[in-house]
């Protein structure tokens, strides 16, 4: 069998890869052959493949008790600060559905959450201590498939 040994790799637009010494390839930009958004990467145990983009975090945000400032954030436009023990994260790129799921925890101990994820654009998250809503700062991330 032949081998090919190379550095650098330009497609016909010149967009460059660099293929390392160590068997890496390094990439401004992975796309599938197929289907443009979608490339399989093979599991852990060499049986079984993933969704690459599938099995990607689409946005996160950690906010403040009060709802009024976001402490850091990906994919998030915006915080609004809906009622007491309410929040809303208005999303920068909108989901392509409503059906996906949100991860919400408090940041004070004790804090018993709810939470919904009820539209493309947007996820809530509903904030109880005990049988009332309480302000309190959140840490959130949602996954599913983008517009």
């Amino acid at each position: 069998m032949s081998s090919i040994h190379v550095t650098n790799v330009k497609d016909a637009s010149g967009n460059a890869a660099l293929v390392t010494e160590s068997g890496g390839v390094k990439t401004d930009k992975l796309t599938g052959i197929s289907t443009a958004g979608s490339i399989s990467v093979v599991g852990e145990g060499n049986s079984t493949t993933t969704n690459l983009q599938q099995g990607l975090c689409k946005a996160w945000a950690e906010t403040n008790a009060a709802g009024s400032s976001i402490a850091g954030s990906f994919n998030i436009a915006s915080l609004v600060d809906t009622n007491t023990g309410i929040q809303t994260c208005n999303y920068t790129n909108d989901f392509a559905n409503a059906n996906y799921p949100v991860v919400t925890t408090g940041k004070d101990v004790g804090d018993d959450l709810t939470f919904s994820a009820s539209a493309t654009g947007t996820w809530i998250v509903y904030a109880f201590n005990g049988s009332a809503y309480a302000d309190v700062g959140q840490c959130t991330i949602a996954s599913g498939d983008l517009a």
